[in-house]
């Protein structure tokens, strides 16, 4: 599978699905970036049965901010609608092999109840 461009209009579509999402954002400026592509698209290549998302932070500086990506590239992984990663810095492909294996891994009842458990929390906080 290829990489797909995610914008403002298609990103929470893309992540709320079941299953794996990891997005690479990224800009053609940032030498890291340019770098880490190649890696992110062989890893999508590998792994067809996970959506692997790209944000380009120029044309989508909104949906960026709005995530809180202050250093690009940026990796977020998420798993059944929820971030369940997320990082900047370019991972070397080792890195990234392990990272897929670890969000394929997740007990995600577990995660689920951890969610709840933090906004239950917040909400008495």
């Amino acid at each position: 599978m290829t990489t797909i461009t995610l914008s403002g209009k298609t990103f929470t579509e893309t992540v709320n699905r079941d299953g794996i999402v990891l997005v690479d954002f990224w800009a053609a400026w940032c030498p890291p970036c340019r770098a880490f592509a190649p890696l992110f698209g062989a890893a999508a290549d590998q792994h067809p049965d996970i959506v692997f998302g790209k944000v380009d932070t120029e044309a989508e500086p909104a949906l960026s901010r709005s995530l809180g990506i202050m250093s690009i590239p940026t990796l977020m992984a998420f798993r059944d609608s929820i971030l369940v990663f997320s990082q900047p810095g370019a991972l070397p492909a080792p890195t990234l092999a392990k990272l897929i294996a670890a969000v394929r891994e997740l007990d995600m009842d577990d995660v689920r109840s951890q969610v709840a458990a933090a906004e239950a929390t917040a909400q008495t906080a």
